[in-house]
């Protein structure tokens, strides 16, 4: 996410060393990671970003899932270590900071940028952010289940208004209830979230791994006839807030 000369960069999948070859000829600079929660998929892509390995860059890395049982800087030593991986975060050349965060703090990251940050119900623990900058806002929550039946008042309340709103779209509302207890949701209640909280656009993100392109293309469809201007998250998709600033 650009604000400004800053980039914010959210968990750290399998498309970090795409992320970082794409930013190879960009000046130093500060990047902050924020992490939802840690399970492999949003941290398998960290040791291969390529900013990291820049010693002229400064890097802040955030989680707030973990509920004092570990520390983020724990976090990531836990991950790259034998027997799992070969060298540990000290091979990193960049400026690393590490910051735990308590669910529902305001990050003030500096230049006008400021995060606030909501807990979700996910299998150990999940983060939710919304990014507020030059008057305008964007929504990254993924990894977390829903109540079938009921919107939930509180992430309702968190996403009201935002320009950009991504969210989990891992099932539908047809094969959810045989994977109730596994920490995610469905593309249409993120429609019905959407429309809850007057969001301008909203985003259907963390696809399931099972389903085919064909079956993404068909859940956008029906996608776009509930809710126009609705849409899946795809690689390469770049978005802009599409509301005019401050309205």
């Amino acid at each position: 996410m650009r604000c400004g000369d800053r980039l914010l960069v959210f968990d750290a999948g399998s498309g970090m060393p795409y992320l970082g070859r794409a930013m190879a000829e960009e000046a130093p600079q500060r990047i902050d990671i924020l992490f939802s929660h840690c399970h492999y998929d949003h941290i398998e892509g960290l040791p291969f970003f390529g900013p990291l390995h820049n010693s002229g860059n400064e890097v802040h890395v955030w989680s707030g899932h973990l509920d004092g049982h570990l520390s983020t800087a724990d976090m990531i030593h836990n991950y790259m270590r034998e027997p799992y991986f070969p060298v540990g975060p000290a091979c990193f050349s960049a400026a690393m900071h590490y910051h735990d965060l308590v669910p529902g703090d305001r990050l003030d990251l500096g230049d006008g940028i400021s995060v606030d940050s909501i807990k979700l119900k996910h299998p150990g623990g999940a983060v939710a952010y919304r990014v507020a900058y030059g008057g305008h806002s964007a929504v990254y929550m993924t990894d977390v289940e829903h109540q079938p039946g009921r919107l939930n008042d509180a992430l309702v309340k968190f996403a009201r208004g935002c320009d950009i709103f991504i969210y989990d779209a891992m099932y539908t509302d047809d094969n959810f209830a045989p994977h109730a207890g596994y920490g995610h949701s469905t593309w249409q209640q993120g429609a019905r979230l959407a429309d809850a909280a007057g969001v301008v656009d909203y985003v259907g993100f963390h696809h399931n791994p099972d389903a085919t392109d064909a079956d993404l293309a068909e859940r956008e469809l029906k996608l776009k006839r509930l809710r126009p201007g609705s849409r899946l998250a795809r690689e390469g998709l770049t978005m802009v807030p599409r509301r005019k600033k401050g309205k």
